[in-house]
């Protein structure tokens, strides 16, 4: 059995790192006394799989860990219980929110969430010129942004990604600033995952990121344009649905990833996510729509 958990992290826990929260997850799901499956070899491991990685000092609402649970340990365990029983042993600022039984054989975390909706609080800045930044990111044709990968600068074009950018309103600081303006944005995960600091860094003109918050984690299977939280009900039939159609199914050439009935287009567009967010997310749309 496989176990999807939903948890949220805020406050001061913010700044715990992805390894370290890791960590807190072994402890917490050893207190528990989960039976958890472990990987065999010299050093076993529980075998835990988490979502993308948040940034150290962005908040969430939607964290996700898949959790292998040992089949000869497992008995009459009720799922639905679980999410009390662990939050009990997590630090201040995380509870586990959501759980759902999965696939084994479903696709990780990491490769089906797709976009990632963010609450973006920038600081020192009033709400007219966010929103004149936010107006000329989305008429731009490209958001362009150099990074360092591996030693060297890298270009990257930000804008197929940006599926959402919109303007809430103004917001009070409450660290002594002169109060700031509330984005939200839906930002793409695939090929790589935007951050949200170099969102910030290509606008016109550049916005001080104040405090984050991950709202959602989108998934979507293939090319079908509807998206999914991935605890929610549709999303798990859909996937365990084409799970077992490629167990009993036909048998894929290798190398070819165009099922029957997918055009040659969109199985272009499911090599290259960024090609299709024109066609999934029209520039222009809000962030919080869908």
């Amino acid at each position: 059995m496989r176990l999807r958990f939903r948890f949220d992290k805020h406050g001061k826990v913010r700044f715990t790192s992805h390894r370290d929260v890791a960590r807190i997850w072994e402890r917490t799901l050893r207190r528990a006394a989960l039976p958890v499956a472990y990987s065999e070899g010299f050093s076993p491991r529980p075998k835990l799989s988490f979502g993308l990685a948040l940034s150290t000092g962005h908040e969430s609402d939607a964290e996700y860990l898949d959790v292998d649970l040992d089949p000869d340990r497992v008995g009459d365990l009720d799922p639905e219980a679980l999410p009390a029983e662990l939050t009990r042993h997590l630090p201040d600022g995380m509870s586990v929110t959501g759980v759902a039984v999965v696939d084994r054989r479903a696709p990780s975390l990491q490769q089906a969430v797709t976009s990632c909706t963010w609450r973006i609080d920038v600081a020192d800045v009033d709400v007219d010129t966010a929103a004149g930044a936010v107006a000329r990111a989305l008429a731009a044709d490209s958001l362009v942004v150099t990074r360092e990968r591996k030693g060297k600068q890298v270009t990257d074009d930000l804008r197929p990604l940006v599926y959402g950018l919109d303007v809430e309103g103004p917001i009070e600081a409450d660290d002594g600033r002169s109060g700031g303006v509330r984005l939200t944005a839906e930002l793409g995960t695939q090929p790589r995952a935007v951050r949200v600091s170099e969102l910030l860094a290509a606008l016109d003109p550049p916005l001080a990121e104040w405090r984050t918050t991950r709202l959602h984690q989108w998934t979507s299977n293939d090319d079908q344009p509807q998206r999914h939280d991935p605890l929610s009900a549709a999303y798990l039939a859909e996937t365990k649905e084409r799970t077992n159609g490629r167990t009993t199914g036909r048998q894929e050439q290798p190398g070819r990833e165009q099922p029957e009935g997918r055009s040659a287009a969109q199985a272009q567009d499911r090599r290259h996510p960024a090609r299709a967010q024109d066609r999934r997310h029209p520039a222009g749309t809000s962030a919080a729509q869908g």
